[in-house]
């Protein structure tokens, strides 16, 4: 008994459709899975961490309290008050010489208006050259700063990445002067 030409069309051409059909269905199915159980575990360990950045650039606070401020600056993205009063942590996402929102930084500033420390969480800066505003050399010269950053000099060779950096504090101090009057 031989095969009719319907037979054929099916077995050769419907039913890989089927089968590869199951398997994306069942793979489907598995990473929705899988998300449902980690996505919790995820968004734990990233509030852990916030937590941690924020404490580091403000070691006096006993806790934070997110603050919903109008107006500010575009590259500000959260706004924290030290539930003790001793200042305030912006979190920053600005454009860096990688591009738009590649230069993500935390920046404390204390009630009397002096930044407590300033860091880099992340960045798309040019290794080597860029990436050293992530670097104590940099960085460390903004604590005791106040808005006008006197004395403090960009990286030789990577002036972008430095004024990234310090148009990024600058953008803080404008969010600072918003948070402390109102």
């Amino acid at each position: 008994m031989t095969k009719t030409k319907s037979n054929n069309v099916v077995s050769d051409f419907v039913a890989p459709i089927v089968v590869l059909t199951a398997i994306c269905l069942v793979m489907t199915l598995l990473l929705a899975v899988t998300n449902q159980i980690t996505s919790p575990i995820i968004d734990e360990t990233a509030r852990k961490r916030a937590e941690a950045a924020r404490t580091q650039v403000m070691p006096e606070a006993d806790g934070f309290e997110l603050l919903s401020v109008e107006g500010l600056p575009e590259t500000i993205t959260e706004v924290y008050q030290a539930t003790n009063g001793v200042g305030y942590v912006f979190m920053i996402t600005s454009s860096g010489y990688g591009g738009k929102n590649t230069l993500n930084m935390i920046c404390g500033i204390d009630s009397t208006g002096l930044i407590t420390s300033a860091s880099v969480l992340s960045h798309k800066e040019t290794p080597g050259l860029g990436s050293k505003i992530t670097g104590s050399n940099f960085a460390g010269q903004f604590p005791g700063k106040d808005a006008l950053l006197d004395g403090v000099d960009t990286i030789s060779g990577a002036t972008f990445s430095s004024n990234y950096f310090i148009a990024a504090i600058q953008d803080a101090f404008a969010a600072y002067d918003m948070v402390k009057e109102g």
